[in-house]
């Protein structure tokens, strides 16, 4: 593995020397790329325009995050950044200079790469779900097929934006990241062939967030109890990253799952209940203008969410408060701001009357 790290420092320093002037850009797409932007900008867009696909969103986004940490803590993947100066690869010449930056010093294990992962398997999920909507695709005309392979092309250009972002970072090594991609693709795939998510009782739901969270806690205890401790590279990040405010608490394994749990417990207690079918599932919720105020609506209510900041002096306070308002912020985005949409729109209409 040390000459596999090697070789992928080099890609790092490669990237670091020679494209320094897309800093800029590498640190946007390393943004974009994170699910963040999936929960609080794709999936209200893709919910209401699409139903089907905004819920298959948050499944592959949440399944694909959770096995991205349980595929970390059995890797145990090194990062570039920390890798460097513990190694005794270089013996006695020379450790190789990297940059960081305020993206670099994530503090789970590195393998696969969670960016690529959950990039891949988001983008994936859009393209296939815009696949059958190109013209003329049902009869394979030339024209549908230039779309198609503009789609593919588009897809491909995406991840190999993420990839590079991720490794000029040095947040991850080239095999990380390439990993991730399959990773990412393998999971949306399967998602294609499990119909039943679409509808979704709340008790399946609730399950499913109740086995993820105790298998990943129940993994991570009995490791514990053999003297192997999953958090191990919390300690590297703090020692290695060179600005302690560059560590932030999001990035622990425990804060990103307790994060997707709520998004998928408030997913599942909105789309069963009566709001949600009083406003959604009615005529009101055919209709273009109401789709779109409730797109509108949403993101501004998203955002507001997201910007509101968690205390993190304690962990398992961040967590929980994290895990509620997520779950709220969907609550919120799929039954509750389309529920009071429609009934706005209902005075309006018996006023006009």
């Amino acid at each position: 593995m040390d000459l596999l790290h090697s070789a992928g420092v080099q890609v790092v320093q490669y990237l670091q020397e020679n494209y320094q002037g897309s800093q800029d850009w590498f640190l946007f797409v390393s943004f974009a790329a994170d699910l963040k932007t999936t929960f609080f900008i794709l999936f209200p867009i893709w919910f209401h325009l699409c139903e089907a696909v905004g819920i298959k969103l948050i499944w592959v986004a949440v399944i694909g995050d959770w096995f991205n940490l349980v595929f970390k803590w059995i890797l145990s993947g090194q990062r570039p950044y920390w890798w460097v100066h513990e190694t005794g690869y270089y013996g006695n010449t020379s450790t190789p200079l990297i940059q960081q930056f305020p993206l670099t010093c994530e503090t789970g294990p590195g393998s696969p790469s969670g960016h690529t992962m959950g990039s891949a398997g988001v983008c994936y999920v859009m393209v296939t779900a815009l696949l059958p909507s190109l013209p003329g695709s049902r009869h394979r005309t030339c024209a549908a097929r230039c779309l198609r392979g503009l789609l593919w092309v588009a897809f491909w250009a995406v991840q190999l934006c993420v990839c590079l972002s991720r490794v000029f970072l040095a947040a991850h090594f080239p095999h990380q990241v390439i990993a991730g991609v399959i990773s990412g693709m393998a999971v949306a795939e399967a998602f294609d062939h499990i119909p039943s998510i679409y509808g979704a009782s709340l008790r399946r739901y609730l399950g499913t967030a109740l086995f993820l969270f105790s298998f990943a806690l129940g993994f991570y205890l009995l490791l514990k109890l053999l003297g192997v401790d999953l958090l191990w590279t919390l300690e590297k990040a703090k020692r290695w990253c060179e600005r302690p405010e560059w560590v932030h608490i999001e990035t622990t394994p425990f804060a990103g799952l307790l994060r997707n749990l709520g998004i998928l417990f408030g997913l599942g207690l909105a789309l069963n209940s009566q709001m949600y079918l009083e406003s959604c599932k009615g005529k009101r919720g055919q209709q273009l203008p109401f789709r779109l105020s409730c797109i509108a609506a949403s993101l501004v209510v998203l955002h507001l969410f997201d910007s509101f900041a968690l205390p993190t002096d304690r962990e398992i306070l961040f967590y929980t408060l994290s895990f509620c308002k997520n779950a709220a912020a969907h609550l919120c985005a799929v039954a509750l701001i389309p529920y009071c949409i429609a009934r706005l729109l209902r005075r309006g209409d018996k006023k006009s009357l």
